[in-house]
């Protein structure tokens, strides 16, 4: 196992106490193997194996498992000299595991770890069993740093810089870099993550009928990643495919795909007003090879893929991110942690003077004395105009300044 610390070291931070830690993200993203990290550690730490208890309730030996034979199972491996650490996978799968994990941590001695790959993980039912009790972890694909990491296991890593446009292409599912698999196996294995997802997190969990509706719904998104648009958007362009659509049913497809995390909605912020705008949201993926293996590789799109692997970098880092409207145009992202804020703006290369105002001027516009930076990847990337910084964005998504 390659080590994933920008996780396990938060997680690993409420160990022994009284939260549960659940961990949120896209099938395939690393959620349990993390959990195999955390149990090698309180190894590590001297915690004997009769102490840790973990189950995968994906696995058909649990398929018909109620809450009630969960908790009596939980129960019988409780240990009876010391606390016992409880690693449950894919827990969303047994109806009604939130009340079982809410009994085991009101009533003895446990420290509880979940997983779960759809949003079923963060229901309401969470709130009402609960409520002040969970820490929530979402876990994203590999990073470029952990890319390169992965990388440099089974073959000589190159330049950073260049190393860039193969992540972008090939993204950063941790399975499809574990040895040097050309990009058709890749885009093979992102395939099949996408089919499992949208047929098991979607269409059976949803009892979704209309499944080539919502294929050209999710087509329709996956080419306009990084883009403005609304459900009447997708829905006035299927009508003119003569494939009749209301808006209502677009929203829910949207809806259902955020809730498996393979979309991300980035609201729009209107920077003069002060508030969150409801309308002309953009999203992005949940890895950049979803793209690539559901449309095929296409480099027009790199541009689109920039700014997705630069929104996924600031969320990892902990970031509120959205779109920055201005009185004339848009940042691309306005980021928000605590008292911090930053203003980015992406772009593949400025090849005109024209292009160089357009990004630049945006930004000396907002009066304020937040950083500002201008990311690109041309060979000019470096350096400080007028306040704002001009960064490559390898080096951005490697920095350790932000």
């Amino acid at each position: 196992m390659i080590d994933r610390p920008l996780y396990v070291d938060k997680i690993m931070a409420y160990t022994d106490t009284p939260f549960v830690k659940i961990l949120t993200g896209i099938r395939r993203c690393g959620k349990s193997t993390i959990l195999k990290m955390i149990m090698e550690r309180l190894r590590d730490c001297g915690i004997p194996e009769n102490r840790i208890v973990s189950y995968r309730f994906d696995s058909m030996e649990y398929e018909d498992m109620t809450a009630k034979q969960m908790y009596t199972e939980l129960k019988g491996k409780l240990c009876q000299n010391g606390r016992t650490y409880f690693f449950l996978d894919e827990v969303q799968e047994i109806q009604g595991w939130e009340k079982v994990v809410n009994s085991l941590q009101s009533d003895f001695d446990v420290d509880l770890y979940v997983t779960g790959s759809n949003s079923r993980m963060m229901s309401s039912e969470i709130s009402t069993y609960l409520t002040g009790r969970y820490v929530a972890f979402r876990i994203y694909t590999l990073s470029f740093r952990e890319y390169l990491t992965f990388k440099g296991q089974y073959t000589t890593v190159g330049e950073p810089r260049q190393e860039l446009a193969n992540y972008i292409r090939l993204g950063g599912f941790p399975a499809t870099h574990l040895q040097n698999f050309s990009q058709d196996e890749v885009y093979t294995i992102v395939r099949d993550i996408y089919n499992s997802t949208i047929f098991s997190d979607i269409v059976k969990r949803n009892q979704v009928r209309k499944v080539d509706q919502l294929e050209r719904v999710i087509k329709y998104t996956f080419n306009n990643i990084g883009n403005t648009f609304s459900a009447k958007s997708i829905s006035d362009y299927l009508k003119a495919e003569h494939r009749a659509i209301d808006n209502e049913t677009v929203y829910g497809y949207l809806e259902k795909l955020e809730k498996a995390y393979l979309l991300h909605r980035c609201s729009r912020y209107d920077l003069q007003g002060k508030e969150l705008l409801k309308t002309q949201e953009k999203f992005y993926l949940a890895d950049t090879s979803l793209r690539y293996a559901v449309l095929g590789y296409n480099a027009d799109t790199v541009a689109a893929s920039l700014e997705n692997v630069v929104y996924l970098e600031l969320c990892r880092r902990g970031y509120t991110v959205n779109i920055g409207k201005t009185a004339d145009g848009e940042i691309d992202f306005v980021v928000t942690r605590q008292n911090e804020k930053l203003y980015v703006q992406v772009t593949e290369r400025i090849t005109s003077e024209k292009t160089e105002h357009r990004e630049y001027d945006r930004l000396l516009d907002i009066r304020d004395n937040y950083p500002k930076f201008v990311l690109r990847t041309d060979d000019f990337a470096g350096g400080n105009y007028e306040g704002i910084q001009t960064m490559h964005v390898a080096d951005f998504l490697l920095s350790d300044m932000f």
